[in-house]
């Protein structure tokens, strides 16, 4: 047994080392692609103060007068959608630079756009302008888009199947370390004082200039050069630098399989996606459970939860430090799924994990409705937000990320990204836009959008969604091929059996 153990320690060990290479590019991806979302998210919280305050210098310098409140209420509103807006412009452009350019340039290109906006960020002030703040925030957004939908196509692409589900969902880990490092450097001992929140909002151009020197030195994407570029002897090198493994026939066969599969088919445009129906089911997998995480309460809840605080006695200079713990608590939860989501599978992750976000939030409706009948209420309140995260980290945030780059074959994979970021975007925008006078109208009831939401994509995850976890892209595609033409299997069956009767 003791023998068993050891050998089963040194293979964990010889794995570890085999793959460092794969996992140096997990790391710079992620720098630089899903990172860069989470402190985008953040870190305009701890600026909010200033830039308003920014606003009204500059426009009482133009014109003489301050500005209305209204009018700043709505420069801001701009600045923050604009981000919105970007990234859809982003996500669109997911699905044509990655196909013409590769995943490796794109990704490139993409690094250049962050560190043009944060230099507009950093003269913003010294020129006076608040619109070169807008421009900044729409580059930003760009950025945002293009590069989270290339981090998981780039990633995905370079992984082995056994190891798919972990890498995929660092994602997802990137995200929550991007949103808790914005609100670190964002409190004002840090980056979030007045003289300093220029470079506060400039500060995503160091992770952009880290993944553009660092990407110079990895490989273009194996699956990229073998199936859309016909390129085997580079695809056999990228994957002998990635994985340091000599016997590559299982994932060589694998890709071969999918180009035959796919031979004379040019990449699928957005339109074929939404209109085929041999990829309807699994463009439901991705927009029903996995696009549309905006809508499953966490954002909204990261909005709410300062006014819990409030309740619950939180002094206004602690709460910020408070935000930073549900950060943390994302954080760590992420980290712990992709310990187990390659054991536990995709589909129980997520479904599970959305039908105990809708209880937990059910809960929270009628401790809302109570928070002033005792005085121990709002602490229970606070403790059920963080309930929420801790599910939302080890379930549907994780495999949010994972499952997409799971469904779809090459040919399909960008159009599909394309589709996936657009319901994303346009949901962070209208969650951004009309969450607060959603609050202001029903209040706590406001979470019961999202609990009907959970429910629903939990019972659509575990009853139609079939488990990828450890199978090969075309063993997932002949699944969902079931389900694409199960009324045609079911006539022939029945053709058959009137046959033999």
């Amino acid at each position: 047994m003791l023998c068993k153990r050891r050998s089963g320690l040194m293979f964990g060990c010889a794995f570890q080392v085999q793959y460092r290479r794969l996992y140096l590019l997990t790391l710079v991806l992620g720098i630089g692609g899903s990172f860069q979302y989470g402190i985008q998210v953040s870190m305009m919280a701890s600026a909010a103060e200033h830039v308003q305050s920014f606003v009204n210098a500059t426009w009482l310098e133009r014109y003489g007068v301050p500005v209305e409140r209204s009018t700043n209420m709505l420069i801001w509103s701009f600045v923050v959608s604009t981000f919105s807006l970007g990234a859809w412009a982003g996500a669109i452009h997911s699905g044509s630079l990655p196909v013409t350019h590769g995943r490796k340039k794109a990704l490139l290109f993409n690094n250049v756009v962050a560190v043009v906006a944060a230099l507009f960020m950093v003269f913003s002030r010294m020129a006076g302008s608040f619109e070169m703040i807008l421009l900044a925030r729409f580059l930003y957004g760009y950025n945002v888009g293009l590069g989270l939908s290339v981090h998981l196509m780039y990633l995905g692409e370079c992984a082995p199947k056994k190891r798919r589900g972990f890498l995929t969902l660092t994602a997802s880990i990137f995200i929550a370390a991007g949103k808790m490092t914005g609100q670190i450097i964002g409190i004002r001992e840090l980056l979030g004082s007045e003289s300093m929140w220029p470079y506060l909002l400039a500060s995503s151009g160091i992770p952009a200039i880290l993944q553009f020197v660092s990407l110079l030195y990895f490989p273009e994407s194996p699956r990229y050069l073998y199936i859309d570029k016909g390129d085997t002897e580079a695809s056999k090198k990228a994957l002998l630098w990635l994985w340091q493994e000599d016997d590559l026939k299982m994932e060589l066969d694998d890709m071969k399989g999918e180009r035959e599969s796919m031979q004379g088919e040019k990449t699928k445009t957005v339109m074929d996606v939404l209109r085929s129906r041999c990829v309807r089911w699994q463009l439901l997998a991705l927009a029903i459970p996995c696009a549309g995480v905006q809508f499953c309460g966490n954002n909204a809840l990261y909005f709410y939860a300062f006014d819990i605080f409030r309740e619950a006695g939180v002094a206004e200079d602690k709460m910020h430090y408070l935000s930073i713990g549900i950060g943390a608590t994302e954080f760590v939860t992420i980290s712990l799924c992709s310990l187990v989501i390659d054991r536990a599978g995709r589909k129980k992750l997520m479904g599970y994990g959305y039908l105990l976000m809708g209880l937990t939030m059910t809960i929270l409706i009628i401790t809302l409705s109570f928070k002033d009948s005792y005085s121990w209420i709002p602490f229970i309140n606070i403790s059920l937000i963080f309930t929420v995260m801790c599910i939302y980290g080890l379930g549907p945030s994780g495999v949010s990320m994972a499952l997409p780059a799971d469904l779809f074959l090459q040919a399909w994979r960008p159009s599909a990204y394309v589709c996936s970021g657009t319901i994303n975007w346009v949901g962070l925008f209208l969650i951004g836009m009309l969450f607060p006078y959603i609050v202001e109208g029903i209040g706590q009831f406001c979470f019961l959008i999202f609990v009907v939401y959970c429910v629903c994509s939990s019972a659509f995850m575990l009853y139609f969604v079939p488990e990828t976890k450890g199978k090969s892209m075309t063993e997932i595609a002949e699944d969902f091929q079931k389900l694409n033409f199960k009324n045609r299997q079911t006539e022939k069956e029945e053709d058959m059996l009137q046959t033999q009767f």
